[in-house]
């Protein structure tokens, strides 16, 4: 990937701070957006650039209607160009469908689909042949374990539409568009040693947590030379969850 720039969005931790370093260790310059986490989101960059990389680190609200694609303008202008795209910044709340607040639904919503859609807009833009998107989807668009996941299940699975979509509009650019789902993830969002760990962990064929490593490894390898021939593809890193 040398030569490349990718745009990781929520990198300042877990699964997106995992996937700009693995880019970068892949020979990207990577640029990440956060909204709180600064300190965070610096130290991703410090890590970045002792790889031999560029970073760079915007605070950009995946849930406002300018900053969402701002960011991939403000990524171009620093590093000069956009060859990869993750769509990682999301937010979940969990709860019965009564106790959703509409203000709760319009965040969750706006964060998870429309900056999604925008930012997605905005980056094919910029992007030469041999683009790629990429789009970290959830387990649960797969499988529903339980009550109180509708919210999240329902942005998360609308992005699969998206992703199949961008596939079919973008593959005589040769830009491809995937999404990945995640399982349980060992993450500050959803630790492998809080109160509900044991109970997702023996929800997985595997039976553990998986790592941000572990999902970061297969981003890479979608954003990367080799992937050419993948898109509009559901792939899942998710131990088994939806076996």
């Amino acid at each position: 990937m040398n030569g490349t720039v990718a745009l990781v969005t929520g990198g300042s931790r877990g699964i997106g701070a995992a996937t700009a370093l693995r880019l970068a260790q892949e020979g990207a310059d990577v640029a990440i957006t956060y909204v709180q986490g600064k300190d965070a989101a610096e130290d991703v960059v410090r890590r970045v650039e002792a790889l031999g990389r560029r970073g760079l680190a915007l605070r950009a609200d995946a849930a406002d209607a300018a900053e969402a694609p701002g960011a991939v303008d403000r990524t171009v202008e620093a590093l000069g160009r956009l060859d990869v795209l993750v769509n990682n910044a999301g937010l979940g709340v969990l709860g019965p469908m009564e106790s959703l607040a509409l203000a709760d639904i319009d965040r969750v919503l706006a964060v998870n689909v429309r900056g999604v859609l925008l930012t997605s807009r905005a980056a094919v833009a910029h992007m030469p042949r041999g683009g790629r998107i990429i789009t970290i989807g959830s387990c649960m668009t797969q499988r529903v374990p339980g009550p109180g996941g509708t919210l999240y299940a329902t942005g998360k699975a609308a992005l699969i539409g998206l992703t199949k979509a961008l596939a079919r509009e973008l593959g005589d650019r040769g830009i491809t568009s995937n999404i990945v789902h995640p399982g349980p993830i060992d993450t500050d969002m959803n630790p492998g040693d809080g109160p509900q760990a044991p109970a997702q962990a023996a929800m997985t064929a595997i039976g553990r947590y998986g790592t941000a490593d572990e999902v970061a490894s297969l981003v890479a390898y979608l954003a990367g030379a080799e992937a050419g021939y993948v898109t509009g593809a559901e792939l899942a890193v998710d131990g088994g969850f939806a076996a």
